[in-house]
């Protein structure tokens, strides 16, 4: 860990931050006491930081393999979650890099980060002490420790692992590791609110079938990608749970509403008028078609269409807003740049490029979809 840590050898690095890596790995280390795979580990790490946790851009910062990195909460969704979250004692289950653990625990006076990998472990022991925080530091698997342990938190954390024994992605509580279903008593015995980060792909209504004690559930998107579901868990008897949708980075509201209200609204249909809405992936996410419907005022097209309409302007809807017409086929014109939607229509953007000759991008938009009336394009005004 020190030699990598050597003045010409972080030049080096540094200088090497554009190279091709793959031909960087073929080279002999100028180094005798570093291999090359460990200054191209930095290399990726120090990439990765860029898009992801800019924080760590920082001198002495020290990068683990590459699947740590990719198993990362970026700062953005890291930094979402700490605003939530306050109290005195935070507890991380499952530190991994420690991006969620170093955001989360910034309003607590004693974190402890609990990790199996004893190298990860001590690459983020050492990242803290550059970056000057103070935490406990424990390598030990996360069921050997709630075994053992007697302290009680403010708040549990934990972001399970969602890969089985032959590297494949998993997605029910029951296939990640560690077991939800099987800890969930234990984790609610040592804390008052057990916080969970899921992968974007977990079914909300799965989610409270399971685990009776949800409280409020987060979908947190950046950039209209949806990243992570955030669930959090009580012991105490809440008659709700919040839903809270977010679109980081895209100057968009968030949306909040109660579970099971989907189910009791009713969407009005009709052609499109002036202003066309698209919610954003956290609404669609959530699965609230008719509720976004009935909350703004809207008209859906079709109830297989996603997409709504007024003739006038409203504000604060949770996705774009577009002022556009309807059109027929003729008048879309060829070799014009436009970004394509294509929504419950059978022919895909590319397919629609290649069709009308179209280039892709600009400001304008066109959209492919359906009414209920049929199929239908709708083109910027």
């Amino acid at each position: 860990m020190v030699k990598i840590l050597n003045k010409e050898v972080q030049n080096y690095i540094n200088a090497n931050l554009n190279a091709d890596l793959h031909t960087l790995l073929l080279k002999k280390s100028p180094f005798p006491e570093v291999s090359m795979q460990e200054i191209v580990q930095q290399i990726k790490g120090k990439q990765v930081a860029e898009r992801k946790f800019p924080f760590l851009l920082k001198e002495g910062i020290l990068f683990p393999p590459q699947l740590s990195l990719e198993q990362s909460s970026s700062e953005k969704t890291a930094l979402y979650k700490s605003e939530i979250l306050k109290g005195k004692k935070f507890i991380d289950l499952t530190s991994g890099f420690g991006i969620d653990a170093y955001y989360l625990s910034q309003d607590f006076k004693d974190i402890t980060l609990i990790e199996q990998n004893a190298e990860l472990l001590k690459i983020v022991e050492y990242n803290w002490n550059v970056l000057s925080r103070n935490a406990r530091f424990i390598n030990r698997k996360l069921e050997d420790f709630l075994n053992e342990n007697q302290e009680h938190f403010d708040v549990v954390y934990l972001d399970p692992a969602r890969r089985d024994q032959n590297k494949n992605k998993v997605f029910l509580l029951e296939d990640l590791s560690p077991n939800i279903l099987e800890i969930r008593e234990k984790l609610l015995s040592i804390s008052n609110q057990v916080v969970i980060k899921l992968s974007p792909l977990i079914d909300i209504k799965y989610l409270v079938s399971v685990l009776p004690q949800i409280f409020r559930i987060d979908i947190v998107a950046l950039k209209n990608d949806v990243k992570e579901i955030v669930i959090f868990l009580s012991d105490e008897n809440k008659k709700e749970i919040i839903c809270n949708c977010v679109n980081l980075e895209s100057g968009e509201p968030a949306f909040t509403f109660v579970f099971g209200e989907e189910e009791n609204a009713v969407s009005e249909y009709d052609e499109p008028e002036k202003f066309i809405y698209i919610p954003n992936n956290s609404i669609l996410k959530a699965g609230i078609f008719n509720l976004i419907s009935a909350k703004f005022g809207l008209k859906k097209l079709h109830p297989n269409t996603h997409i709504y309409t007024s003739g006038e302007r409203i504000t604060n809807f949770p996705g774009r807003i577009l002022e556009m017409e309807s059109i027929d086929s003729k008048g879309v014109k060829k070799k014009e740049q436009y970004n394509i939607i294509s929504k419950n229509h059978p022919l895909k953007p590319e397919d629609i490029k290649k069709k009308y000759g179209l280039k892709d991008g600009g400001e304008k938009y066109l959209i492919f979809t359906q009414s209920k009336k049929g199929k239908i394009i709708l083109k910027s005004v």
